[in-house]
């Protein structure tokens, strides 16, 4: 497909929930993160009696995890995966709240467990509601994830450039909680097309705040020439992990 063709295909694509299966083979990822977020919450699942998944996306993860505790409840603060949620994990007897802000609308010490994959918080919300002796796990996305793509198009920097590891930790722990296990790594994603990306931008729409096509038009064919000529556009993904209690 031609600049045009890609770039229509990339603007009326549905996208439904948290799944990345549209971007398979048009989106590469060398290496892989040294932990497994996935196994993390399992090793946990099993003490809890109630689960908080922070950020649910369309309930895609969370659904997988089954046995569930007995009381399992998702936030997501995205309003149209909330419906794509809700269809997802209510047959599986989990509650799905709309809320994405603060404070968290949940009595204190309501959960053993709250997970959260790449969702923001509030470092006082989960002491607040977890039971004592109750756990954290979070995989994060760095401040500086992807910031090759903003260079690329000269577009504005992420929101909040000094999230990392180091910042994480220190307010988990002022808040009360003791960081137990922590991890960060670095991978490289790939971008084979100008449609992918056009795409990915649309879905992660925090990465370039004021992306759209016509705004960066000019910076968007240069690099679908470079793509073109087997030049693809590679960007750092940067992310963390870690367990509190």
């Amino acid at each position: 497909m031609d600049y045009d063709e890609l770039i229509h295909e990339a603007l009326t694509t549905s996208f439904e929930g948290w799944d990345f299966a549209v971007f398979h083979g048009r989106i590469g990822y060398d290496g892989d993160l040294p932990w497994d977020y996935e196994k993390l919450v399992r090793e946990h699942l099993p003490e809890a009696a109630s689960l908080l998944d922070l950020g649910t996306g369309g309930g895609e993860l969370l659904a997988s995890l089954g046995p569930l505790p007995p009381r399992t409840v998702a936030t997501e603060g995205y309003p149209p995966n909330v419906p794509v949620a809700r269809r997802r994990l209510e047959p599986l007897g989990v509650e799905v709240v709309e809320a994405g802000g603060r404070p968290l609308p949940f009595p204190d010490g309501s959960f053993d467990l709250i997970v959260n994959r790449h969702e923001t918080y509030d470092p006082r919300e989960i002491r607040r509601v977890l039971t004592e002796g109750g756990t954290f796990v979070t995989q994060q996305v760095a401040g500086h994830d992807l910031e090759e793509i903003n260079a690329a198009l000269g577009g504005p920097p992420h929101k909040d450039p000094d999230w990392n590891l180091a910042t994480a930790t220190a307010a988990l722990t002022e808040a009360g909680l003791d960081v137990t296990w922590s991890r960060e790594a670095s991978t490289t994603t790939t971008y084979h097309d100008i449609g992918a990306l056009v795409l990915f931008l649309r879905v992660v729409s925090w990465q370039v705040p004021d992306f759209d096509v016509d705004t960066y038009d000019a910076r968007l064919r240069a690099l679908h020439a470079d793509m073109e000529r087997g030049r693809p556009l590679r960007a750092t993904a940067h992310r963390f992990a870690l367990l509190a209690r």
